[in-house]
């Protein structure tokens, strides 16, 4: 089997990845997508398939739920560490708007899943099981090693606490993203880092020592950008094959449409790792399929709205009303209602959404909006803070396409996690009738990404608006994501039915 990196196109960002028989499963950060801890399956490292999510809803906050201005955007569920000991599959976490540590754990990968908290905040951590301990490595910068008590609620009285690395000589990030394992009979700590050495970009890390009270020693073992715009390739797990090979899972920044996986092939010398070929990572990469039969279901696609379930790849942003939409009361539709009044559709609840993909592709879908109030946008969105869309509206009754931005200068000279201001309207046109077909096409070579909307009319796409600018910013911390949506900015409780939702995109070389 040969793939070609990056192995995935869209945004899954912070892998860790393990093997479990003849199988891998990879979890990967959600943020403020839900349901939330999305966990991957594969039987070649190259393919991957959604098998299950952790929760459907996080903590029910204000923030969560998008709750009048409030927002989770850019917190959530970060850098999962996911193991797999004695027979349960284990799985911690952090998240910044809740400042907690979770652990969710299962028998069955699938789920369901029991979630518990971890007393204290463990950044970036990796869970370690040895015999009868359990220990968390986490931290930034600073890393640390804590033990934790059997039932893993928190830190073990009197157990083993200690620095293991550190790099004060950034002011930046230095040391972040632990893995951490044993392997005949040595202790691996593998690390993103941000060496203050004018390159400014992230390089894979490594330390080993005989003990876990031992003084750590190691370098940094993989300096890549592929290629692509000095985005160095770092931070993720590490799996070995049935038949003993090594590759490492890590990520590279992509532009717009986030952070994806690239998967490196690794070996050991004198017992210490060495990454990629001469030290890069490949753009080719070979591995075995232990079940070269297996179809795999899309990580993105088309949706009928036929089930009366969503399909897997499908993430609401924030929590959900689920009193607010449905599947069954007109089927073959997804029907939103509003519940609050918005000014722009970064605080719109239930909004659905899937990635993009590079280096282009694009979604249609078309709206009926006979149930739209006036003031009311139901339609097709690029989200991103800085995010664009083609939406039917209504005003005085009579039906327009409008078509919206929020351009980078809008957001400030730093990123801003609540948006309260509404986005620029650069285009409007009347409409017949309330039932429209959208189309939105991003272009996302990872530098000038861009995104361009349409409308069917007479049997021909014809382009409304603007060119838009795309960017990956801290504000949301995500990749840009497709999205149907509607809210209202004068009266809550219009309607939109959303059908023949389509996904185009390139084959993979």
């Amino acid at each position: 089997m040969i793939g070609t990196n990056p192995i995935l196109r869209c945004d899954f960002p912070d892998p860790d990845v393990i093997r479990v028989g003849d199988t891998y499963y990879m979890v990967s950060t959600t943020m403020h997508f839900m349901p939330g801890g999305v966990i991957l399956r594969s039987y070649d490292l190259i393919h991957w398939e959604i098998v299950s999510y952790l929760y459907d809803e996080l903590e029910n906050t204000p923030e969560e739920r998008l709750e009048g201005e409030k927002c989770a955007y850019g917190q959530g569920m970060w850098a999962g560490s996911l193991r797999y000991h004695n027979g349960t599959f284990y799985v911690s976490f952090i998240a910044n708007d809740t400042h907690r540590t979770y652990l969710f754990r299962s028998k069955n990968i699938e789920g369901p899943w029991q979630r518990q908290n971890i007393e204290g905040f463990y950044y970036d951590s990796s869970l370690y099981f040895e015999d009868d301990r359990v220990f968390i490595v986490h931290g930034n910068t600073e890393i640390y090693l804590t033990e934790l008590t059997s039932d893993l609620t928190g830190p073990k009285p009197g157990g083993l606490n200690r620095l293991l690395v550190q790099d004060r000589k950034n002011a930046g990030l230095g040391y972040e993203g632990s893995h951490f394992y044993k392997i005949n009979g040595k202790y691996y700590l593998f690390l993103i880092h941000w060496p203050n050495d004018g390159t400014k970009r992230r390089v894979e890390t490594c330390f080993v020592s005989d003990s876990l009270e031992g003084e750590f020693r190691g370098k940094d073992i993989m300096d890549d950008d592929m290629g692509f715009f000095n985005q160095g390739v770092a931070q993720g797990g590490i799996v070995d094959t049935p038949d003993g090979k090594w590759y490492a899972m890590l990520f590279q920044d992509h532009g717009a449409v986030g952070r994806v996986p690239v998967l490196v092939p690794m070996h050991w010398e004198n017992d210490f790792p060495v990454l990629g070929i001469d030290g890069k990572a490949p753009k080719l990469v070979e591995t075995t399929s232990t079940r070269p039969e297996h179809r795999y279901e899309p990580l993105y696609g088309s949706d009928d709205f036929q089930s009366e379930t969503l399909k897997s790849f499908w993430q609401w942003n924030h929590i959900p009303n689920h009193d607010l939409w449905s599947l069954t009361e007109c089927p073959g539709h997804l029907r939103i209602r509003s519940g609050k009044l918005c000014t722009n559709v970064c605080q719109a609840v239930n909004t659905l959404t899937q990635r993009t993909v590079f280096p282009e592709c694009e979604a249609s879908v078309t709206v009926d909006g006979s149930g739209l109030h006036d003031g009311d946008y139901a339609g097709l969105c690029t989200l991103q803070g800085c995010y664009a869309f083609l939406a039917l509206t209504k005003e005085n009754g009579k039906y327009y396409l409008a078509m919206v931005a929020r351009e980078l200068e809008d957001c400030g000279p730093t990123p801003n996690r609540v948006i309260t201001e509404p986005g620029r309207e650069y285009a409007r046109i009347p409409v017949d009738g309330p039932v429209v077909t959208l189309k939105a096409k991003c272009t996302l070579p990872g530098k000038d990404d861009e995104a361009e909307f349409f409308y069917l009319h007479n049997g021909e796409w014809k382009k409304l608006g603007i060119t838009h600018k795309l960017f990956f910013r801290l504000d949301q911390f995500v990749g840009c994501r497709f999205a149907l949506f509607l809210f209202s900015t004068k009266t809550v409780g219009g309607v939109a039915d959303f059908f023949d939702f389509r996904y185009d995109c390139p084959p993979e070389e």
